[in-house]
C-alpha cells in the first residue's frame, strides 16, 4: 500500500473527502518526525514504537573499485512492532 491508497482507504472509513483524509495523514506523519526529533522515540500503544538509534562510523568496501571506504556515523529510524500488529499479520 502506498501513500495515495492509504488515503483512499482513511477517506472510505471516516466518510469524508479525499483532501480531508490527506491533511489528516499528513498530520500525524508531521507529528511522528517532530517526536522523534525531540523525543528520539515515539510510542502507539499496541501498535509500535519508532525510535532514532545510532550507527557508529565504519569501514567498508567501494563495490565499483574494492578499495576501503570509510563510511560515516548516522542515525536512522527503526520501528518495532507492537503485540497487537504482530498478531494481527
Amino acid at each position: 500500500m502506498n501513500k495515495a491508497e492509504l488515503i483512499e482507504t482513511v477517506a472510505g472509513e471516516l466518510g469524508c473527502s479525499k483532501a480531508s483524509a490527506e491533511r489528516g495523514i499528513n498530520a500525524v506523519l508531521a507529528g511522528i518526525t517532530r517526536g522523534l526529533r525531540r523525543d528520539r522515540e515515539v510510542l502507539l500503544v499496541n501498535f509500535g514504537t519508532f525510535r532514532v538509534n545510532r550507527r557508529p562510523a565504519r569501514k567498508g568496501t567501494n563495490p565499483r573499485s574494492g578499495r576501503p571506504i570509510h563510511i560515516r556515523a548516522s542515525r536512522h529510524v527503526s520501528f518495532r512492532a507492537g503485540k497487537d500488529l504482530k498478531e494481527s499479520v
